[in-house]
């Protein structure tokens, strides 16, 4: 095929004006066959906007084709699909994966689809009844520590914008074969090609569902309500899992993907004697703003019905230098309260499919590294996660803490200014959040250097985004969720200190959201296929 890497085109252009202009460039008269590989928005111009393409192009007499095109706009291009490495491994040993977060669920389907039949255990409940509980923990305030934003099918991106972007290297394919995986389930095909694609918590539960009923139409079986609260191991190699403290599963192959929230698991694990460590991650506070005033940073325009609502990405060095940043940012999203233990309050941002919320929100984070946990344990980094979260709990009497940016920076720095003028946008706007909230102080949850750290993040973002450090910004927390505060140390075999254990995604310490979690889900899933075809079973060295 032949492959233009730059087209560029107004937004809001039709399909026909997009075939005109690929005919143009390859100078022929029939109408190609084109596929998208890559879409992205030009702003520098604003408020004139524009879209770069990458585009895959299929015409007849290509060799001809190609002959008379300027080579600096086309070339030719050879398409690598992926391929999982084995299949029709039925019959053999069915592995154990413990969580339906996406490292989960997308091992659980590469493996049922190798026709190794997997065993999928979730402590929380399917996304159906999940649904409901969650929305009964915001309405009452009453929580289900097992069914909740953090636990439960889909895991914590369940309840996100569904965001699919993602930073690590892929030579493998395995990016393309997630965001397949995704369309096939019901995702929109525009995740394909977007440079920032996301689906919405809306049509994320639906795709969840669906991904659910193919493991288990191949020969999976998913389990709920099936929390692993032990294992069992001989002579360093694991012999099976223990769920709900009652019924013993043998297993020589299990996939540990419980989520960076399942903290319970990573004391359990630490007792067994698995080797962990404590890991960088980051910390801060929600901040909403009227959706109008990053649209007419991001665009130019109060609002572009072409391109929906804006998103924003803002990073800055504190005077400490540490890294400030903005992190899960929900175009027209809510904040909403995440918790998963009682006495103990977290947020995140939500945004549905439309995007079309009246504010957007992001959190504002600063890192944090072992050197602040103020232990050397391996778990130490939850203990700093549950300190912050309960005093975040205790400022509101358990409900979301708000305060404006204004009253926030006046106690944390000491300054009256009411910084600059106040926009007509940010006037009298209020908060989008799921779940009770109550103005608070916000000051109050994050120790000194952090909070001036958020502050001096603040400030500089507003010379960027035009008020985004006004006065009536909103601010709430606790934000703490952002990653794993551990990590469970695995081998260039992807096993850890206990053989037969694989660690896998964002709870295990190797992932960073949706899309590199379920691309480590399929990358153990290869390892632990490839194994079987083998014959590599680790328990036929036992005694």
């Amino acid at each position: 095929m032949l492959r233009i890497p730059q087209l560029r085109l107004p937004v809001g252009h039709t399909g026909e004006e997009l075939t005109e202009r690929v005919k143009k460039l390859l100078k022929c008269k029939e109408t190609p066959e084109i596929t998208i590989v890559r879409r992205s928005i030009d702003a520098r111009k604003k408020p004139e906007l524009y879209f770069n393409y990458i585009l895959n192009v299929r015409v007849k007499n290509q060799a001809q084709v190609y002959s008379r095109c300027d080579k600096k706009q086309v070339m030719i291009w050879e398409e690598k699909p992926y391929r999982f490495p084995v299949l029709n491994l039925r019959g053999k040993t069915r592995p154990v994966i413990i969580g339906t977060g996406p490292a989960g669920l997308f091992c659980g389907y590469m493996l049922s689809k190798a026709g190794l039949c997997p065993i999928l255990l979730e402590r929380g409940m399917p996304v159906e009844q999940r649904v409901k509980d969650v929305e009964f923990f915001w309405q009452s305030g009453n929580l289900n520590p097992e069914s909740n934003v953090q636990f439960g099918e889909g895991g914590a991106g369940t309840f996100s914008d569904g965001k699919l972007n993602t930073l690590v290297k892929d030579t493998h394919g395995r990016n393309r074969e997630v965001l397949s995986i995704f369309v096939e389930a019901g995702a929109e095909p525009e995740i394909l090609f977007d440079h920032k694609p996301h689906i919405g918590t809306d049509i994320l539960q639906r795709v969840v569902v669906n991904l659910r009923k193919a493991i288990r139409d191949m020969g999976g079986e998913v389990r709920f309500g099936a929390k692993v609260t032990d294992i069992e191991s001989a002579n360093g190699y694991i012999t099976g899992v223990i769920i709900n403290n009652s019924e013993r599963l043998s297993a020589e192959y299990v996939v540990l993907a419980p989520g960076h929230s399942a903290r319970d698991t990573f004391a359990m694990l630490y007792e067994k004697g698995i080797v962990m460590e404590a890991k960088p991650f980051a910390v801060g506070m929600r901040v909403e703003h009227p959706q109008e005033l990053i649209n007419l940073s991001q665009y130019g325009q109060r609002q572009v019905p072409a391109l929906g609502n804006a998103p924003y990405k803002v990073t800055a060095k504190a005077s400490d230098q540490r890294g400030v940043y903005s992190f899960c940012m929900c175009p027209g999203g809510y904040v909403v309260n995440a918790s998963s233990e009682p006495g103990r309050l977290a947020v995140n941002g939500m945004s549905y499919s439309g995007r079309d919320g009246k504010n957007a929100n992001s959190a504002i984070v600063i890192a944090v590294t072992p050197e602040d946990y103020g232990s050397d344990h391996p778990l130490a980094g939850v203990e700093f996660q549950r300190r912050l979260e309960k005093k975040a709990f205790e400022v509101a009497a358990g409900k979301v803490p708000v305060e404006r940016y204004g009253d926030y920076k006046r106690a944390v720095m000491g300054e009256t200014n009411e910084n600059g003028e106040v926009s007509l946008l940010t006037k009298d706007f209020s908060p989008s959040v799921k779940g009770e909230w109550a103005f608070a102080p916000v000051h109050e949850i994050l120790p000194g250097a952090l909070k001036k750290a958020f502050v001096e993040g603040m400030e500089s973002f507003g010379r960027v985004i035009h008020g985004f450090n006004d006065k009536n910004v909103l601010v709430e927390g606790m934000e703490s969720r952002t990653s794993s505060p551990v990590r469970i140390v695995r081998d260039d075999s992807l096993q850890s200190s206990l053989k037969g254990l694989y660690p896998c995604g964002e709870g295990a310490g190797y992932a960073g959201g949706i899309t590199s979690a379920a691309m480590d889900g399929i990358r153990v899933a290869e390892e632990i296929a490839v194994c079987i075809a083998r014959g590599e079973s680790p328990l036929e060295s036992l005694p």
